[in-house]
């Protein structure tokens, strides 16, 4: 019976990717029970460390980890401020559309770090966030990264008007990220353009 569990949980572990349900899993309850942020342009952190299994060859934590535990940070901060509910009432999904990081200076193992988190602004189609690895040893900023998060069947306006029960103005863009928004859109018709898809939309 031992070892019919074992080798079931060894084609789990071979089959998904186990550690990132249960890190959801662990990121929910913890939303769950904390205190609602009512201003969905509050900055939010989450809190995180490196782990052996985060770790490359060269014994910092790996790129690809840093997009991941932005995801847990993008829901986390989602669940506090109403805007994952108020989606899924609204039968909205958001998806990453874009996104961008700049790595700074490596986290090391054992190296504790927070997660800070907030909603840039928006447009018709999708929500602009921020999200810095902030390094609890010094506090410096280890990685910063730029997400659009398109929103699908609704609208951002939609979904902020239905958390926070009126209209908010979207506020003003920082340069930074009117130049990324711009990369984006010069990416996008050229893409478009590329496959024949400009032409076939005259």
């Amino acid at each position: 019976m031992m070892l019919l569990v074992l080798v079931a949980l060894l084609l789990l572990f071979c089959t998904l990717d186990v550690w990132y349900f249960l890190r959801g899993a662990q990121v929910f309850i913890q939303a769950w029970f904390q205190p609602r942020i009512w201003d969905i342009l509050a900055e939010q952190s989450i809190d995180g460390m490196v782990l052996p299994h985060d770790l490359d060859y060269m014994g910092h934590m790996n790129n690809s980890r840093y997009l991941r535990e932005c995801d847990f940070a993008r829901f986390h901060h989602y669940m506090r401020n109403g805007m994952f509910m108020a989606s899924c009432k609204l039968r909205a999904k958001m998806v990453v559309g874009a996104s961008t990081i700049r790595y700074r200076r490596s986290l090391a193992f054992r190296e504790a770090f927070e997660i800070r988190t907030k909603v840039v602004g928006w447009d018709e189609k999708a929500f602009y966030l921020e999200q810095r690895f902030v390094s609890k040893k010094d506090g410096f900023v280890s990685a910063v990264m730029l997400c659009r998060q398109n929103v699908v069947r609704c609208s951002p306006e939609t979904i902020i008007e239905f958390v926070c029960k009126k209209k908010l103005e979207c506020p003003e863009l920082p340069e930074d990220l009117k130049h990324w928004i711009g990369f984006i859109s010069a990416s996008s018709q050229a893409l478009r353009a590329e496959s024949g898809l400009e032409e076939k939309n005259k």
